[in-house]
């Protein structure tokens, strides 16, 4: 299984150094030197990770056979992708791999259904699910304990306890305003 586990950004520096977007929460794993990551596009790799530091809070990569500005430049916007073994889990209880939770339904706790995970956006404050709703519109729940209260892989579904206002219809909210308005 391939996960897109970065984005490289602009150059740093002058000796082939680029700023990264990091898509992962283990980047001390799949970023480390020595790792091989294919690309998007395919024709800027495969690409071998040569060194990587931190430097004022973002992650700086230098590849090998990239020893200059111009040719990290040219990687700008490129996916990093690594492959994974579907069956590798991470080494905390209550922590999961993105393909982990794609596709997985969403349900309230009653069982109402909400939707279908489609997408995770990992944000500098918290991870949100892109749920694709049934009537195909989409909403954007926070990945934390105190709305999702359960992740149960073996029916694959995540159960969730919603603050009001949070997956409700809008129709509902503006008939509900509208009322209140009379």
């Amino acid at each position: 299984m391939q996960l897109v586990v970065a984005r490289v950004g602009r150059a740093h520096g002058i000796k082939g150094e680029v700023t990264v977007e990091v898509r992962t929460d283990e980047p001390e794993l799949r970023l480390a030197p020595g790792a091989v990551l294919t690309t998007d596009p395919a024709s800027a790799g495969p690409l071998t990770i040569a060194t990587g530091r931190v430097h004022s809070g973002r992650l700086l990569l230098r590849f090998e056979g990239v020893t200059e500005r111009n040719g990290a430049e040219a990687l700008r916007n490129t996916l990093l992708i690594a492959d994974v073994d579907p069956e590798e889990l991470p080494e905390e209880e209550d922590e999961y791999y993105d393909h982990q939770l794609m596709d997985l339904d969403v349900v309230t706790a009653d069982g109402t259904e909400v939707g279908r995970i489609t997408e995770i956006s990992h944000l500098p404050s918290q991870d949100l699910f892109i749920v694709e709703r049934p009537d195909g519109s989409e909403v954007m729940i926070p990945f934390v304990s105190e709305i999702v209260t359960e992740i149960d892989l073996e029916e694959q579904r995540a159960i969730i306890d919603p603050p009001p206002g949070l997956i409700d219809d809008r129709a509902e909210i503006a008939s509900s305003r509208e009322e209140g308005d009379a």
